[in-house]
């Protein structure tokens, strides 16, 4: 990961009588203080980068590079002006792809450590990824210098102007930095003021294309909320989701055999797995959020690395390292089926890598809905703000029944059959259309009063395969962690048992936000826009 600050910072390097008023740059008198730090009181060996030479300290395998394989480290990262970041991904690719001195010294222009993959120490507690690179950098620069220092040990005028000149510049870069810092924070507030305040954050584009057209800024907390471990841990004890995937690959090996597979959104690493324990040739994980680090070693836990390669970015801006894919895998639902517009990336992917004869997992989804009569929970949190402590809030109501509600609803409080609203096959389906109305009819099988519409979705994997899977998120069923979407009434509807409900619901995206939804559903003379945020 990132460096956690300078070991080497403790050396000032400067006489205080010679550099009178001379702030402590974090330099140091010659090169070789540089090096000094925990690693020579510990014993720690340090292995070099092409042999097996262990050595006392990072300095001496810097030498020792130097004087035996011929190789000056320190200039190669001065020449391509690595940062914290690149040097890190230097080191861990020239201990992981055991690439020679003469190799490394031919590079020009591109550099190949540039993945995110070489962030991964090769070696535990590898001593040389604890440099300070740019201390590092100026000390390269000032042991070049031959007027580094006078015979009596004391700076040169030219040393410590050329300290001057580095200490300029880093204040020059600090302050860039917080500059960008600012700018982003505005840009954040600004954002998050245009929420609130319903502007449009969004200027030109469709709806359908919302999500591709996001900026990382405005997408950043959608990614963000999926690095922490606790909502990966939620979904893989969700058995009937895990185990409904897990049992479609291994009952289905024809599907995945020495086929080339992509993982939408991969987390933990886990529908990857199941797709290479099924056969396939090599599997491909991309995944925007921190999460995919775990990943990372959770394949190599399992001896999973050489068939699982994975790719930190959004799948609408990384370049995966194959032209075509036979088989698409995404865990992409999301409450009430498409809140989060996941569906949107797997469909991009399937647009921009699927070959022909190839097919998206799972296949066929289906978004049903049905009549709930619950006097009691539309009482506690509808009825309830006509009479608070003696003082009328009804006014309340009008910001909360607008927002959605999931929860996992009693089966029993259902009043009548389910009907299905929509039918998306995501090998054909497009972006557009998955903003959509449909006119619908629930048929009653109860005396009672309609509280609430709820809304649920099936999932099957079908297309070829021998054993078909599927899973509902009903409340007629196991419970998952996507429970049920549940859109209550301001007044409930009366009904009669044999009588029909007729509706229409119309879903979209929300313009300010399109990973939400708006969800406007009218009964009878009743109409009630909801948003799932």
């Amino acid at each position: 990961g990132k460096p956690s600050g300078s070991i080497m910072a403790q050396h000032s390097g400067v006489d205080e009588a010679a550099a009178d008023g001379m702030p402590d740059l974090s330099g140091s008198e010659d090169e070789e203080d540089l090096w000094e730090d925990e690693e020579c009181d510990s014993g720690l060996r340090v292995c070099c980068l092409f042999c097996d030479s262990s050595l006392n300290s990072s300095q001496d395998v810097f030498s020792h590079c130097q004087q035996e394989h011929h190789i000056d480290l320190a200039s190669v990262v001065q020449t391509h002006k690595l940062d914290d970041y690149g040097y890190i991904k230097f080191i861990n690719y020239i201990r992981s792809t055991k690439c020679s001195a003469e190799s490394l010294k031919s590079i020009c222009g591109a550099v190949p450590w540039q993945s995110d993959e070489y962030m991964k120490p090769a070696v535990q507690d590898d001593p040389l990824l604890q440099i300070d690179v740019v201390e590092l950098w100026e000390a390269k620069s000032m042991a070049s210098d031959g007027s580094e220092q006078l015979m009596g040990g004391c700076p040169s005028p030219a040393a410590l102007l050329l300290r001057a000149e580095r200490a300029e510049e880093a204040t020059r870069r600090t302050e860039e930095e917080l500059a960008r810092a600012l700018e982003d924070l505005h840009k954040l507030k600004h954002f998050a003021q245009n929420l609130v305040m319903n502007a449009d954050v969004r200027t030109g584009g469709s709806a359908a294309g919302a999500v591709a057209e996001l900026r990382e800024d405005e997408d950043e907390v959608y990614f963000s909320s999926y690095g922490h471990y606790g909502i990966h841990e939620e979904m893989l004890k969700d058995k009937v989701r895990t185990e409904s995937y897990r049992d479609f690959m291994y009952l289905n090996p024809d599907v995945f055999k020495d086929k080339v597979v992509l993982d939408v959104g991969c987390g933990t690493g886990i529908l990857s797995m199941f797709a290479a324990k099924s056969g396939a040739k090599k599997v491909i994980g991309v995944d925007q959020s921190e999460i995919i680090y775990q990943a990372m070693d959770i394949v190599r836990s399992n001896h999973l690395e050489g068939t699982i390669t994975l790719v930190k970015g959004r799948i609408e801006e990384v370049e995966l390292p194959v032209e075509k894919v036979d088989v698409i895998i995404s865990e992409w639902m999301g409450y009430f089926l498409l809140f989060e517009s996941m569906l949107d990336s797997v469909l991009y992917a399937r647009d921009r890598y699927l070959a022909d004869g190839g097919s998206v997992y799972p296949d066929l989804c289906t978004i049903s809905v049905a009549a709930v009569g619950d006097a009691q929970k539309h009482s506690e949190r509808i009825a309830f703000w006509d009479d608070v402590y003696g003082f009328k809030m009804a006014c309340m109501k009008k910001a909360v029944v607008p927002e959605a509600v999931v929860e996992v609803l009693k089966p029993e409080t259902l009043i009548s059959d389910p009907t299905v609203i929509q039918n998306i096959n995501c090998n054909v389906v497009t972006i557009s259309e998955l903003e959509f109305s449909t006119d619908f009819t629930l048929k009653i099988n109860d005396n009672t009063q309609c509280t609430a519409i709820v809304g649920y979705f099936n999932i099957f994997f079908d297309k070829n395969c021998a054993s078909k899977v599927m899973f509902s998120t009903g409340p007629q069923s196991p419970k998952t962690h996507w429970k049920q979407t549940v859109f209550l009434l301001e007044k409930p509807i009366a009904v009669q048992s044999g009588n029909t409900l007729q509706g229409k619901i119309t879903v979209r995206k929300n313009k300010k936000d399109p990973r939400s939804l708006i969800i406007t559903l009218c009964l009878n003379d009743m109409k009630q826009t909801y948003s799932l945020q």
